[in-house]
């Protein structure tokens, strides 16, 4: 790196595709049961990394995360190697978050003490639901008493810095039921909660069985009661709702999260990962077959690739912006394209908060609770034709 030359923020992704069993909703490149590839996968993953030491020179690793897959499934040792990696290679000096997605019932002291070891800060849970009936059916192996006591390790080894994913709208499943999971996780006092609805995927078991009649969700009605519930109960219990999916406590929002919501650039190692660069989107292949096949010749994993233009970019800034429960900064806009946000988007942004989907003031522009809820009815009206 040459001497006076700023470097840019960067965040890091990393796919381990493997896992013990394959959640029944799940439409992730993952696969259950392939222990045999593992530490050939994570061969190739590390020469990967090692291929874009050149391109990413200017830039420094503000987050890296995890994900899969079930990365806690691993050995600890290849997370260590992948991290170890990345240190030698990159600008790490101004590094703030480090997470790993685990599934309760696959940690242990051992494998937790090596994460803090390698740098790991944070923590991210698949809990999904605190009903150990709905666990079953939509396929997941652990159960609440898992959950608890994967809980209770982490916070012995001393991280202080945990998430849990929890999903709402499962099938048969009741407002009561929702509620009583609510509850309990608040209790935890935990630094992030992650509460989605569950979206029925084509490709898996659930989508199957929903389109065979074999399962039944709550309506659009109920399925919206939990989501209120859910914003109503964690803001009570001190969590900041601050993405339409997201609740955190003080100074323990998602800083990788971010990266994605505020349009900054991101990279993707792995198997079927995405990265935003330079003004390109680009993804590696989802068949091991030919990832590792394209590495071998020396060649990035890339699949495809598309040009953002500055329309397109600015888009985006806003779609992906507006996800945040503060919305943009209109000064922020301007520093980045030049352009006054409600000259570009004057007729879309005039129509919906007369529509009362949007609040503008004098420094941002930000979805209401309405908006929130509608938030495809404006995105139609800004996305390039």
């Amino acid at each position: 790196m040459k001497r006076g030359i700023k470097l840019k923020d960067l965040g890091i992704y990393i796919h381990i595709p493997f896992c013990q069993s394959k959640c029944y909703y799940c439409d992730f490149v993952s696969f259950p049961n392939l222990d045999r590839e593992i530490d050939f996968y994570i061969n190739y993953l590390i020469r990967e990394i090692e291929m874009y030491e050149e391109l990413l020179k200017n830039y420094s690793i503000k987050t890296i995360f995890i994900g899969g897959g079930t990365p806690s499934y691993l050995n600890p040792k290849y997370i260590y190697e992948i991290l170890n990696c990345i240190y030698k290679m990159y600008n790490i000096g101004e590094i703030e978050e480090i997470t790993i997605e685990a599934n309760p019932g696959t940690l242990d002291e051992e494998k937790l003490k090596v994460y803090k070891e390698a740098g790991i800060n944070r923590i991210s849970l698949g809990v999904q639901s605190l009903d150990d009936r709905l666990l079953k059916s939509i396929g997941r192996i652990h159960n609440s008493e898992d959950f608890y006591n994967t809980i209770e390790k982490i916070r012995k080894i001393g991280f202080n810095n945990v998430n849990a994913d929890l999903i709402f709208g499962l099938p048969n499943q009741s407002l009561k039921e929702c509620e009583k999971t609510l509850r309990k996780i608040v209790k935890l006092d935990l630094e992030h909660i992650s509460y989605y609805s569950l979206i029925i995927e084509k490709n898996t078991l659930m989508g199957r069985l929903y389109e065979e009649g074999k399962i039944i969700l709550p309506d659009e009605e109920l399925e919206r009661e939990m989501y209120y519930l859910g914003k109503s109960i964690l803001k009570d219990n001190g969590y900041k709702h601050y993405e339409i999916s997201n609740f955190a406590k003080k100074g323990f929002e998602s800083k990788h999260n971010l990266f994605y919501w505020q349009l900054k650039p991101y990279i993707g190692f792995g198997l079927s990962s995405h990265s935003n660069l330079n003004n390109k989107r680009f993804w590696n292949f989802s068949n091991l077959k030919e990832y590792y096949h394209r590495i071998d010749c020396g060649k990035f994993p890339v699949a495809g690739e598309e040009y953002i233009d500055k329309e397109m970019e600015m888009a985006e800034y806003l779609i992906m912006g507006l996800r945040l429960v503060d919305g943009i900064d209109k000064n922020e806009f301007f520093n980045r394209f030049n352009l006054n946000v409600e000259d570009v988007y004057k007729d879309a942004l005039i129509k919906h908060r007369k529509g009362g989907l949007l609040y503008i003031d004098e420094n941002n522009i930000k979805f209401t609770s309405k908006g929130l809820d509608l938030s495809n009815q404006f995105y139609i009206d800004i996305l390039p034709e």
